[in-house]
């Protein structure tokens, strides 16, 4: 069975593959409608992540989009995650905003890395106790 890329995995290609591109826009010399939305290639990433496109597309459009997009308190305005369209782009996440979203979930995913090596760690200790004082 082929295995699905998770958030983190997904984020973490866009961030790779776009980072220079969001660091080198210019307001004289645009290559695209908007600095803090940059269009990305949903299909070239599917590749890199070996996946159907649709999967990339639905996880970033049905599952981020709702899970981190959000309306502005003080106008209503939508602050999109994922867009379908920005300007005259296509396919546009909001880097700032992914990027931030990316660095939570490393922080989250390295806290349950050390809490499962400490769990593990003490589970091995609480065994090598055991046979110590059945067999010492």
């Amino acid at each position: 069975m082929k295995t699905l890329p998770t958030d983190i995995q997904i984020l973490d290609a866009i961030y790779e593959r776009y980072y220079e591109s969001f660091t080198t826009y210019s307001k004289t010399d645009k290559n695209r409608s908007s600095k803090i939305y940059v269009p990305i290639d949903v299909k070239a990433l599917a590749v890199d992540l070996k996946v159907d496109p649709d999967i990339i597309f639905g996880r970033l459009y049905y599952h981020l989009e709702e899970k981190y997009g959000y309306r502005q308190d003080d106008d209503g305005s939508r602050v999109h995650f994922f867009a379908l369209g920005v300007g005259g782009d296509r396919h546009c996440i909001n880097f700032p905003y992914m990027a931030s979203v990316l660095a939570s979930l490393r922080d989250e995913n390295r806290k349950y890395r050390i809490a499962t090596g400490f769990s593990i760690a003490s589970l091995i200790l609480s065994v090598i106790a055991l046979l110590i004082s059945i067999y010492g």
